[in-house]
């Protein structure tokens, strides 16, 4: 499990083609038009925006055809098709994920992984996935619920630090920039500020409920060693990569996302242990 987002915040990091981004997924039900999974940690984005994508008839806005190829013979992604998609995905607590809220996640994976098939990967198990949006989906919830228990709420100068977080991890110059590329597809200053309060929210629920350390200096030699060996074995030049001090920062992040995520796959578990959780697909 990654450290979720929400779903706006997701869909930006997918957007502006990250590298290096906060290693998250599972999201909010927020929809701005479609939803990716953006994973930080070190993991390239796996995500999917809204760019190229189809309509709800199985044509896309831009009359390109059903199975994702545009007109001008270029691949776009498909939607999966949702019609058995039940009202009510999961009910968390008493919370309940609805179809709306599932919808957009589910689309923006699928859509995502449809494209790797057309390029040559396997084709996308749709129940499977169903089945792993949903639980993504319960156990941000559930983090959220943890966050809100624990009494913490992201005030305005805690919300401008996550989107310069953001901001930062998406070689943007300011999380001014994160709104307004956001702006540019359609979702309001207010939803991103919304979905930024949100992330902080569980971040801090993670900090504050895990034993996180600071990775030491050796452990990120290791981890560059073994990138470059990687890298090495893909047929690139060990004279090409970049130095450690030039990764050290990117490696000391992603060595803490990897903390935060091994926290929130064990909050996540304890409090639905302890909680009440019916999933309906």
């Amino acid at each position: 499990m990654k450290v979720p987002s929400t779903s706006t915040l997701r869909r930006a990091l997918a957007a502006l083609t990250l590298t290096a981004a906060l290693g998250l997924t599972a999201c909010s039900g927020q929809d701005a038009g479609s939803s990716g999974a953006s994973d930080g940690g070190g993991e390239a984005a796996r995500a999917a925006s809204d760019a190229g994508g189809s309509s709800a008839d199985g044509g896309t806005s831009d009359g390109s055809a059903a199975d994702g190829t545009a007109a001008d013979g270029t691949q776009q992604a498909a939607e999966a098709d949702v019609s058995d998609v039940p009202d009510v995905v999961a009910t968390v607590n008493g919370e309940d994920i609805t179809k709306d809220d599932f919808v957009p996640v589910y689309q923006g994976q699928y859509q995502q992984l449809s494209l790797q098939a057309q390029q040559g990967g396997e084709p996308v198990d749709e129940a499977a996935l169903r089945t792993q949006v949903a639980e993504q989906m319960v156990d941000n919830t559930l983090l959220q619920q943890g966050a809100a228990d624990a009494g913490i709420e992201a005030g305005e100068d805690d919300i401008d630090q996550m989107l310069e977080q953001i901001a930062q991890q998406a070689g943007l110059g300011s999380g001014e920039e994160v709104v307004q590329t956001l702006a540019a597809q359609g979702v309001s200053e207010e939803q991103v500020r919304a979905d930024a309060a949100t992330q902080y929210e569980i971040t801090e629920y993670i900090a504050q409920e895990a034993d996180l350390t600071e990775p030491t200096e050796d452990e990120l030699r290791a981890q560059y060693d073994a990138l470059v060996e990687q890298q090495t074995q893909a047929g690139v030049a060990e004279e090409e990569m970049p130095s450690f001090e030039e990764l050290r920062d990117q490696l000391a992040q992603q060595a803490t996302l990897q903390q935060q995520n091994e926290a929130a796959a064990t909050l996540a578990a304890q409090l639905r242990e302890a909680g009440d959780v019916t999933v309906n697909v």
